[in-house]
């Protein structure tokens, strides 16, 4: 087998959807690595506000995670690939990593604040990507994945205001 044998069968132009691909394939990474980042501060988060932020924060991977199997599957049926592997997710990502032995709760919220408003850009950039493909599926479906990134963004600000 090869990678033809993985080309889905689409009524889209193919030039048109590699440009979908690779923006939705960039949203992907930018999730992964946002869904990584928010369980890492789930995990080490401290101080007064604990279990409010461990909780959000842990209800915000899981919302993070969710869509990351629809997105990659969004790819696929317009007949391209999806990423592969850590690797392939580091090469893909725009989102920056935080390694840092201490955050600081409200630096936490400020930072996942900023990196959802971040992906709602690149959301964005991938439906105008769509529209000009023709592709209304993804189209349709990133308006949902959109909706989330600024609700996560609205809690973090929201809980950032004491913070």
């Amino acid at each position: 087998m090869t990678a033809a044998d993985l080309k889905t069968p689409s009524d889209l132009k193919s030039n048109a959807t590699k440009s979908v691909a690779e923006a939705l394939n960039g949203v992907l990474a930018d999730s992964y690595a946002l869904y990584f980042k928010t369980k890492n501060f789930h995990w080490h988060v401290s101080g007064p506000h604990f279990r409010d932020y461990h909780l959000m924060f842990d209800e915000q991977a899981a919302q993070i995670l969710t869509t990351t199997d629809a997105i990659a599957e969004r790819v696929r049926k317009t007949g391209n690939t999806t990423l592969r592997s850590i690797g392939d997710i580091s090469r893909h990502q725009s989102l920056k990593d935080n390694d840092a032995d201490f955050v600081a709760p409200a630096d936490m919220l400020k930072e996942l604040r900023e990196d959802n408003l971040k992906l709602v850009e690149a959301l964005r950039a991938a439906k105008e990507a769509a529209t000009e493909a023709g592709d209304n599926a993804t189209e349709g479906i990133i308006d949902d994945w959109t909706d989330q990134a600024e609700e996560r963004a609205w809690f973090l600000f929201e809980a950032s205001r004491n913070a």
